[in-house]
């Protein structure tokens, strides 16, 4: 090793009492040495395969936590799976993020934190959250038929919200990005603000 320029330090390190991993390495280190009949399994782990370990044990982890409690309904529709969403290579924007979350400018966001006093949508009666804005809404009649034309030239609308995200993304993006939710919601919100 000193031939190949290695510097060699040896330093002592105080007992590793209370650190679980440490305590861990110690005792199979222990086991290991007083044990004559265990063979060498490995000589050595490459770093990327541990990281690589550790990534898809969070990941799994992160999944099992994202599947159970009940927040976050809109978006676990529209990404269902942990490791699929951190696959994909997104350019998050204001309205995409609103209409993935529900949490945005829809009036059904605005009434239910009281900012305004009715949540349905200047186009109808129905309340305007995220799939009245996808999937009713008049108002987005030109933007959603772009949307409707370019996902049947595969035969998948109507789609679900996951499937929309996995095989139409750029499709989608054009679609969130085109909707004026402030011009759509600003005449009939200032409208209510100064009634009240």
């Amino acid at each position: 090793m000193t031939k190949t320029n290695w510097e060699i330090n040896l330093r002592w390190v105080k007992a590793h009492v209370g650190i679980r991993g440490n305590e861990l390495a110690d005792k199979l280190a222990k086991e290991a040495a007083a044990n004559e009949n265990v063979k060498e399994s490995y000589k050595r782990i490459p770093k990327n395969v541990i990281l690589k370990e550790l990534e898809d044990e969070s990941v799994k982890k992160w999944q099992r936590e994202w599947t159970n409690p009940t927040k976050g309904k809109i978006t676990k529709d529209f990404f269902p799976g942990v490791k699929e969403r951190l696959n994909m290579r997104i350019n998050l924007t204001h309205n995409f993020t609103a209409m993935v979350t529900g949490h945005g400018n829809t009036n059904s966001y605005l009434h239910r934190f009281k900012i305004i006093k009715v949540p349905p949508c200047p186009c109808d009666n129905s309340d305007q959250n995220i799939d009245h804005l996808l999937l009713d809404c008049q108002l987005l009649n030109k933007e959603r038929d772009t949307l409707k034309q370019s996902i049947q030239k595969t035969n998948d609308w109507p789609t679900n919200k996951r499937e929309l995200i996995r095989k139409h993304i750029k499709e989608f993006m054009k679609f969130t990005n085109k909707i004026p939710l402030d011009e759509i919601n600003v005449k009939q919100n200032s409208c209510e603000l100064l009634e009240s």
